[in-house]
């Protein structure tokens, strides 16, 4: 019986493995992993060991899902990466897409009103999230450490929440979308350099999959 565990384990990992964005996969791999999973899966709920079989369930079922969510979020990630500004970056983390948009094409200096440039990448942002609905949205703000950092905390929070209101006016269902700011706390470059401070001034969009889809 343990034999059988390790087999439906081993050919879930398999499955939720399989390399979604590459065009020229094994599809018969990828079948036979399937085939593999459900095969254990058969294997143990007619051993009549029912605890057995659900978990063999939930491994195929894990598996199904989490390699569905991956596919949807390399298709999102893709998607944004050809429709947004290119001064946008967006990274693919594996379990989320981080959507970084800095200062310069969102605000002018010390204020949280977006820009009428911004708001095309913002409609297009809103768009997908749309399109994708199956995901929570954390819309973080951040600056760099010139001034109090009082100040920069609440820049931050007023900046989140302005593009939180911006995505919400574009269709996106206000429960799946919060703000917050994070002020001077969180750099992702030197402040001590007038392109490491500009870097650091940004607005990150957090995409989060439910496991819904």
């Amino acid at each position: 019986m343990t034999r059988s565990i390790l087999v439906v384990t081993a050919a879930a990992l398999a499955l939720a493995g399989c390399d979604t964005t590459d065009p020229n996969r094994n599809r018969a791999g990828e079948g036979a992993a399937i085939g593999a999973v459900l095969g254990g899966f058969y294997a143990l709920s007619r051993s009549g060991d029912n605890k057995l079989g659900n978990a063999a369930g939930g491994a195929v079922a894990g598996a199904i899902v989490g390699g569905l969510v991956g596919t949807l979020l390399d298709r999102q990630a893709r998607e944004l990466k050809r429709d947004l500004d290119s001064d946008v970056t967006v990274v693919n983390t594996g379990n989320e897409l981080i959507v970084s948009m800095p200062e310069g094409i969102l605000f002018a200096v010390d204020s949280s009103t977006v820009s009428p440039g911004a708001q095309d990448d913002l409609a297009v942002l809103a768009a997908s999230l749309v399109q994708y609905p199956d995901s929570v949205v954390q819309v973080v703000g951040h600056t760099d450490n010139t001034g109090s950092a009082a100040y920069n905390a609440d820049l931050s929070l007023r900046r989140a929440a302005t593009v939180r209101s911006v995505l919400v006016a574009n269709g996106v269902a206000p429960g799946r979308v919060r703000a917050s700011g994070r002020g001077e706390d969180q750099p992702v470059a030197s402040n001590l350099t007038p392109e490491g401070r500009a870097l650091n001034r940004r607005v990150d969009v957090v995409i989060r999959p439910t496991g819904d889809a």
